[in-house]
């Protein structure tokens, strides 16, 4: 989709994941194995790609000061443990995990939501509608690298958890 701005890509991706979530919690959904799986796609995906292309950029050009650029990755690791947690429960019918899709759950909602008030909202107001575009390209080129390279794999994940105790040290 040609001139879609990176703001209008993200939030695309927000809503989603929000998608996605609905599906896991509901006992209803036929393939909740494969609903997880893709979500872990997307959910890597889209983090690499803001670590990668969003967050510097918005530094640079001061619309995010590096606290919020920090923080902003300290969730995504707190999303990738989550999401590791998820996906090595055996049993998609199981109370385990049930809950593991909550802590998932309430994870990334409080980063959806906070990346949207601190982030995203003042990004749209302090840069250029042609740099977002460009943005959005940067952003759409390394989500799909991403993707391509399988990140959603567990060990994918699991290497990412690893990245997260690294920096959190």
């Amino acid at each position: 989709m040609p001139d879609r701005d990176v703001i209008d890509l993200i939030l695309d991706d927000h809503r989603r994941f929000e998608s996605l979530l609905r599906n896991l919690r509901s006992t209803e959904t036929p393939d909740r194995a494969g609903v997880l799986a893709e979500l872990a796609a997307v959910l890597v995906a889209h983090a690499e790609a803001e670590e990668a292309e969003v967050y510097p950029t918005l530094r640079t050009r001061d619309a995010i000061d590096e606290d919020e650029a920090e923080h902003g990755a300290e969730e995504h690791d707190e999303g990738h443990v989550a999401l590791l947690d998820l996906m090595e429960v055996d049993d998609v019918d199981s109370d385990q995990f049930s809950e593991a899709v909550h802590e998932l759950s309430e994870a990334l909602s409080h980063h959806l939501d906070e990346e949207e008030r601190t982030i995203l909202n003042p990004a749209r107001e302090e840069i250029d509608d042609e740099v977002l575009v460009r943005l959005g390209e940067a952003f759409t080129r390394v989500r799909q690298e991403e993707l391509d390279d399988d990140c959603g794999d567990i060990a994918n994940v699991r290497r990412l958890v690893a990245r997260a105790e690294d920096r959190a040290e």
